[in-house]
């Protein structure tokens, strides 16, 4: 075999266990029969019509919703000046440090008949019943990730206006058009690219969501992914049911990148000289608005569920589950650590053979890895199941059901093919800054490949290295649902116990994991704001 196949052939397996999960769902119609049939022609009758309705309702809610509160905090923090907007600019942050499941119990809790709010005005105001409607429902799961998920169309609407819209804003106010005429005219038009591409990550987020859909008691095709596998025991119908969600989410994952490549046409359009626009300062009745703009996401996605989840911890600290805090704690930590270790190592392997000019092989692998993280989770719990499921039939000796669900092997394939490109995200964008004549000077003092990335590289890429792990620790210590299905037994997970907790509607309880799962989350947001400042 040519030296070059050799090379190439660590990143072709790389590539298979990458793909494979999808393959498999994707292949799981090439066995199609009548009993396949049977069961399609009875979903199409009975259930994926509610699936399909309440997954399109939620959708267009969730748009709307995010488009509007990203974009107006985005407009207000980056067209005006106001007292307080420096806070605000980084606090509209805060709510991607919340898990949308643990806003979901949080709301719950605090909302509910036999909860606090409810309570006190029956005995305040001697109401009877019910006095609020029931929270868990679709306009409820709307709710939930419009104030969860907004921050993905303010960074990117953000970034376009502070970018791009900044001289035409300030030729238009020289050609005297008045401010709304500005915004309507030039600031909008601009940002809409930023818009969609940020609308159409938060629907994937919304169609890959298992915990609020399930806890919600909604439809969704992800919940319905999982009641066919557990509680229908039907492998077809589930993935069935998964090929159409990954329709839809490949989809999206075209609008978002069509929306990512105008964006980047419009970045070149509008770079050049000139003067930056000011800023407009505001005072009065408008610095009210503004300042009502940015601090109600703030208040309905982190501050107000925060609050909730407090309340408990301070009224009984008997009742919350210490004793195992540290054990579920624990599992989380060795699943993070050790997934964030293998995808950062995998990242830096990848862009290093980017680096050396690895081929059309290398950037195709690069691409698959790109993939995974649109890939939902209830999506690839079914494609790392349908293929042990196949072999048992084949082998029914092979110990393979043993290994990818009674240990954690499973588990950290399912993170790496999520996660790895987040890493390699963060990997890429230090290789970006290292310049390529470090390389040739490398190379002209006879320094190999593995002197290149272990004495050159390595010490350029240590921050970006870490910045990635941290990033995947975050991940793989929020994710629910292929945790929910492929964890080892007695191996619960603090996004587990927050779950099943809330589940049994021991919410009270919930509060505690969930808290934890919040300080975690806080790291990403605490780097991104960092980041954004220095670009600022």
């Amino acid at each position: 075999m040519p030296a070059h196949r050799l090379r190439d052939l660590p990143l072709l397996i790389l590539a298979v266990l990458l793909v494979l999960p999808v393959l498999a769902v994707l292949g799981s119609w090439l066995s199609w029969n009548a009993q396949s049939a049977q069961i399609l022609r009875e979903m199409a009758a009975t259930v994926l019509p509610d699936y399909a309705l309440t997954s399109l309702l939620l959708c267009a809610s969730v748009a709307v919703g995010v488009a509007v509160v990203g974009s107006a905090g985005a407009a207000a923090v980056t067209l005006f000046e106001f007292r307080g907007r420096r806070l605000l600019e980084w606090a509209l942050l805060l709510p991607l440090a919340m898990p949308a499941y643990v806003v979901a119990y949080a709301y719950t809790d605090f909302l509910q008949f036999s909860g606090p709010l409810q309570t006190w005005l029956r005995a305040q105001f001697g109401l009877q019943g019910r006095v609020f409607p029931e929270v868990r429902n679709t306009a409820g799961a709307a709710w939930v990730f419009i104030f969860t998920l907004y921050p993905y169309v303010y960074l990117l609407v953000r970034t376009a206006l502070s970018e791009r819209a900044a001289q035409l804003m300030e030729a238009a106010r020289l050609l005297g058009a008045p401010l709304h005429e500005r915004i309507r005219r030039v600031a909008l038009p601009l940002a809409r690219p930023a818009m969609a591409a940020g609308i159409a990550l938060a629907l994937m987020e919304t169609l890959a969501d298992f915990g609020v859909a399930s806890y919600f008691g909604i439809q969704t095709f992800s919940a319905g992914i999982y009641k066919a596998w557990l509680a229908m025991d039907n492998r077809i119908a589930a993935a069935q049911l998964a090929t159409v969600l990954l329709a839809v989410v490949a989809a999206l994952l075209a609008l978002e990148a069509r929306a990512q490549s105008r964006l980047r046409f419009v970045a070149g359009r509008s770079r050049g000289g000139g003067m930056e626009a000011q800023p407009v300062p505001l005072k009065g009745l408008r610095l009210l608005a503004a300042w009502a703009v940015c601090a109600l996401p703030v208040l309905m996605g982190f501050v107000l569920p925060v609050l909730f989840m407090l309340r408990p911890l301070a009224a009984d600290w008997s009742v919350l589950p210490w004793d195992r805090f540290l054990q579920w704690a624990g599992n989380s930590l060795r699943l993070g650590a050790l997934s964030a270790a293998l995808a950062v190592m995998l990242a830096l392997a990848l862009a290093f053979r980017l680096r050396r000019g690895g081929g059309g092989v290398a950037r195709g692998v690069v691409q698959l890895a790109g993939l995974g993280y649109a890939v939902p989770g209830a999506v690839l719990v079914v494609g790392l199941l349908l293929p042990v499921g196949w072999v048992q039939q084949a082998w029914p000796q092979s110990a393979v059901g043993y290994w990818m669900t009674a240990t954690i092997l499973g588990i950290v394939w399912a993170y790496l093919v999520r996660f790895v490109s987040v890493a390699l995200q963060s990997v890429q964008s230090g290789y970006a800054r290292i310049p390529a004549s470090l390389d040739d000077s490398a190379r002209m003092l006879g320094a190999g490949s593995a002197a290149l990335l272990t004495r050159v590289h390595w010490p350029l890429l240590k921050r970006s290295a870490a910045a990635a792990g941290l990033l995947v620790f975050v991940d793989v210590m929020k994710e629910l649902p292929a945790t929910l299905v492929l964890r080892p037994f007695d191996s619960d997970t603090l996004a587990v116990v927050a779950y099943q907790l809330a589940r049994d509607e021991r919410l009270g309880e919930a509060a505690l994991p969930s808290l934890a799962l919040v300080l975690v989350g806080l790291i990403p947001v605490v780097l991104l704001s960092r980041t954004l400042r220095g670009k600022g």
